[in-house]
């Protein structure tokens, strides 16, 4: 089988997800292109060397809808022979684009392909397309339901994760993403969004508070209580499916939870043949790519068993890695994944994560995949593992080496 290597990896900076955010006045469109083209400038990209554009992104609706691949394209400088592909396993689609480009041209089906994903959440709302599980009595029923806020404090329910670990966790997530930015451990990655103009609309991760602390998330009351206990009252659910729990443990809230923004990441994935024709340097090999499904109440435990997964793949232990980079969509996610693997905090997550920069769906698993690169180009280590929870009860997990 052919070796699938990572020659780039970019990434935007994340705007706040709201109205009043840098990047609110920024399509989809325009960010993706805008990656597409940055990949193909630092690469020396010309004519048809691409055999694919594939593009993840979780609310195809509206101006993310009609396979928004295509459009970024059509819309960028890549030429017009290069096709596009969009995909969406929610949270994950970031990470399945990269591991589909990956396996691809480990399959031999093309050489090259640009992988990635994006999500302008503060203009397509995330659930604004609609979804069965969620809406269809027939499906919600049968799967016993719950939102993922409630999903993750079963989590901290079942596990023993407590209100202070949560936010601890969330207080030291800020506290690695503002060390890693002001020591420019993304100053390599990060591709500032520009205007028509050439002006720079927004050069940083805008969602982060770096002035967070124990105190200040203490106060904040639990946001997914209400709909728990009261209406519609989705403990109840959680209770029929999980009888052995007395009750559910409210813990997760604003400020330890994923962050709501906009970006997009894009990834240069291609063989050895690729990198040689173009004058490339490959970065890293992509060693191992894995996805699973997992109980669809609790939801978010996707980490686990999908690691499990990728190492016996693999024939690796996890011993064989060197660092994590597991995604923040709440912090019993990240915690219970440490908690499974008896995992040195250091080595996870080490510059922070969504809880700080926030989580733009579609995007996310190749923001993290080329994070987790550059960490392992600055610490000088070889082995690293990209993984992250998935709606409905879904993991997704991708192993790199460095070259």
């Amino acid at each position: 089988m052919t070796d699938a290597f990572i020659y780039d990896a970019i990434r935007t900076p994340r705007g706040k997800g709201r109205k009043d955010g840098s990047l609110h006045e920024v399509t989809s469109l325009k960010l993706s292109a805008g990656v597409l083209d940055a990949l193909a400038e630092r690469n020396g990209i010309e004519g048809h060397v691409i055999e694919d554009v594939i593009w993840g992104n979780a609310t195809q609706v509206g101006e993310q809808g009609g396979c928004l691949a295509r459009s970024a394209v059509l819309a960028s400088d890549l030429d017009e022979r290069i096709p596009g592909l969009s995909i969406n396993r929610f949270c994950a689609s970031g990470m399945e684009a990269v591991n589909l480009a990956a396996n691809q041209v480990r399959a031999g089906a093309g050489r090259a392909y640009i992988a990635g994903g994006v999500e302008a959440m503060s203009r397509v709302p995330m659930g604004s397309d609609g979804a069965a599980i969620a809406v269809d009595p027939s499906i919600a029923m049968k799967t016993y339901f719950v939102p993922q806020g409630i999903s993750a404090d079963i989590i901290a329910t079942q596990y023993g994760i407590s209100r202070e670990a949560a936010d601890a966790f969330a207080v030291e997530s800020q506290r690695r993403a503002k060390a890693a930015w002001d020591a420019g451990h993304f100053a390599k990655s990060v591709v500032p969004v520009r205007d028509a103009n050439g002006l720079t609309i927004l050069d940083h991760d805008e969602y982060m508070r770096p002035g967070t602390d124990m105190q200040a998330l203490g106060a904040l009351d639990p946001s997914f209580k209400a709909m728990g206990e009261v209406m519609p009252g989705f403990d109840k659910v959680a209770l029929m499916k999980y009888p052995h729990l007395e009750r559910i443990n409210h813990v997760h809230h604003a400020g330890n939870s994923s962050g709501i923004v906009d970006g997009a990441a894009g990834i240069l994935i291609g063989d050895a043949a690729f990198g040689k024709a173009h004058g490339l340097t490959p970065r890293a090999r992509i060693r191992a790519t894995a996805k699973i499904g997992t109980d669809p109440t609790i939801m978010l435990t996707g980490p686990v068993p999908v690691t499990e997964k990728i190492l016996a793949d693999s024939g690796m232990a996890i011993s064989d890695i060197d660092l994590f980079e597991v995604n923040e969509a709440f912090s019993a996610v990240a915690l219970r994944f440490q908690q499974a693997f008896d995992i040195d905090p250091a080595r996870l997550n080490p510059n922070g994560g969504a809880i700080a920069m926030g989580h733009p769906l579609g995007a996310t698993g190749a923001i993290i995949i080329g994070i987790l690169l550059d960490e392992l180009e600055r610490s000088g280590r070889s082995t690293g593992l990209a993984t992250l929870c998935v709606a409905s009860g879904m993991g997704a997990a991708t192993i790199i080496e460095r070259v």
